[in-house]
């Protein structure tokens, strides 16, 4: 009994304090439960990065860079801004090295518009500063992106994605204009900010 005593790690424990082997098993409870958590988080950021690979989660349409200026929806005829059979206006352009062609395109105020943008080079931006309007384009891909004008004015349209060393004076513009100044467009017609 004396041992039990004198001996510091055979004396009874004092009130509120943990036995050791009930401290280490809680601590091998919660790192089991850290662990697990983190796996599932691994295991989630795993899974759903290669889904967003082979299926990302926006409008993926692909085209041939090498070729989108020699025919099709992105040849020179073609770019511009055209009215669409159900009132609204599509504007198609391309985002190179270092300019928007065209560099300006003109739509009418509170009509839906849907910008239609391809590269064939390198990554590019496409933002409307005050708008909802800011997406990559990338070589291969056509971005697309709706939206509304309600103020009239002159859009500034920087590239914001950096596209190499001219980067800094790849812009182009929109102009948002009254619906009454808006040309009247046939299917096949396409209109800019240009003079006529």
């Amino acid at each position: 009994m004396a041992d039990h005593v004198d001996n510091p790690l055979r004396r009874p424990l004092p009130d509120g304090i943990v036995p050791e082997v009930e401290v280490a098993r809680t601590e091998d409870r919660w790192l089991t439960v850290v662990l697990s958590m983190l796996g599932v988080m691994m295991a989630i950021i795993v899974v759903s990065g290669a889904l967003h690979a082979l299926h990302p989660p926006s409008n993926v349409e692909t085209i041939d860079a090498t070729t989108l200026h020699l025919g099709g929806e992105f040849a020179e005829s073609n770019l511009g801004t055209a009215a669409e059979p159900d009132g609204s206006v599509t504007v198609r352009m391309i985002a190179q090295q270092y300019s928007f062609v065209p560099d300006c395109a003109r739509i009418p105020l509170d009509t839906p518009v849907k910008f239609r943008i391809t590269s064939p080079d390198v990554i590019h931006g496409f933002l409307l500063p005050g708008t909802n309007v800011n997406t990559m384009v990338v070589p291969g891909y056509v971005a697309e992106v709706r939206t509304t004008f309600s103020r009239p004015g002159v859009y500034d349209m920087p590239c914001n994605e950096f596209c190499s060393s001219g980067h800094h004076g790849m812009w182009a513009r929109v102009t948002a204009v009254p619906s009454e100044q808006f040309p009247h467009l046939s299917p096949v017609e396409r209109t800019s900010c240009a003079k006529q």
